[in-house]
């Protein structure tokens, strides 16, 4: 990174320090990312943040992100998210403490719910009201059914649903599991325990988040100039011809071409992950910016390949 973009505030790291005033930092090894010769992460070794199934979720990158931010000259005072979703990236970044803040920005109002519930103090009501539920198919319907008074209660169902429809997919259209694992159905994924705690767990950062519910492309215009922010940019996935987005999320639509100039006045550092599309890595290529792929493993177990864009990839090799 060149050192001229320094703001006096921001704090030099030597050798990328694990331990701030005693306290132990990283959890995660530097991993292999920047070649078709490595392995997709397996998410079972990624500490699980979020309550949240999400379809596109980066728990997988988890590892290339602790990678990427370690190796910025400076402690970050922000991480701006614009399209937070299940928020894994800004959640491991603030329990890490990589970073003082986290700016989670999303424009659907039911996991923006779950999120505002969060910081508003809800996290024990959400966790007591999961451990409590009996889940079958007559109380998931009984409880769907209802119009959510509090934002609380429309919280509880945006879990209830993200647990129990095929692939945590919240769009319309989205149906039920039916089979699930070893024949569980509805409840493959429904894990009163693990889910309560790690949203009792969200107490200890909910103090250092700000969550917006909104356009993240707006919020993102707000930090541009921010020397001591680091973006998070995991836009859907609707460029180049990717369908993803639209089958994936209820608000899928997005001027890209507006998304990378806007990147471009960016005067910190960015992470921007997309499909590996031919007309991306033009977009890209076009706006001088930095391209490398990162392998994962979808949800088929098949493995395929994410593209990374940043205007600092220097951590991680093999761009291409």
């Amino acid at each position: 990174m060149n050192n001229s973009k320094l703001h006096p505030t921001q704090i030099p790291l030597t050798n990328h320090s694990k331990t701030i005033q005693g306290k132990q930092l990283s959890l995660f090894p530097e991993a292999a990312v920047d070649n078709r010769d490595c392995h997709p992460v397996n998410v079972a070794s990624v500490p699980q943040r979020s309550p949240f199934r999400y379809p596109g979720g980066k728990t997988w990158f988890v590892p290339t992100f602790m990678k990427w931010i370690n190796s910025i000259s400076f402690k970050p005072r922000i991480i701006v998210e614009p399209f937070a979703g299940g928020g894994i990236i800004s959640l491991t970044a603030l329990f890490e403490e990589k970073v003082e803040k986290a700016v989670m920005v999303e424009l659907d109002e039911d996991i923006a719910a779950v999120w505002q519930s969060i910081i508003s103090g809800e996290s024990e009501w959400l966790a007591t009201r999961i451990l409590n539920f009996e889940l079958n198919r007559d109380t998931l319907k009984c409880e769907l059914d209802k119009s959510p008074d509090t934002l609380r209660e429309k919280a509880f169902q945006t879990i209830l649903r993200n647990r129990t429809l095929h692939g945590g997919i919240l769009a319309n259209g989205s149906g039920y599991i039916k089979n699930g694992e070893h024949g569980k159905g509805i409840k493959s994924r429904w894990y009163p325990s693990t889910l309560a705690r790690r949203i009792r767990n969200l107490n200890e950062i909910a103090n250092r988040i700000e969550f917006r519910c909104g356009d993240g492309l707006t919020v993102m215009n707000e930090y541009v100039d921010d020397l001591t922010a680091v973006f998070f940019i995991d836009p859907p996935y609707t460029a180049g011809g990717t369908r993803a987005g639209t089958r994936l999320y209820k608000h899928y639509q997005l001027d890209h071409e507006y998304l990378f100039s806007l990147c471009r006045k960016i005067r910190g550092e960015f992470l921007l992950t997309y499909d590996n599309a031919d007309e991306v890595r033009e977009m890209a290529k076009r706006h001088g910016f930095q391209i490398t792929t990162v392998p994962m493993t979808n949800t088929h177990h098949i493995t395929k390949y994410e593209l990374i864009i940043s205007n600092n990839l220097q951590s991680i090799d093999g761009c291409c």
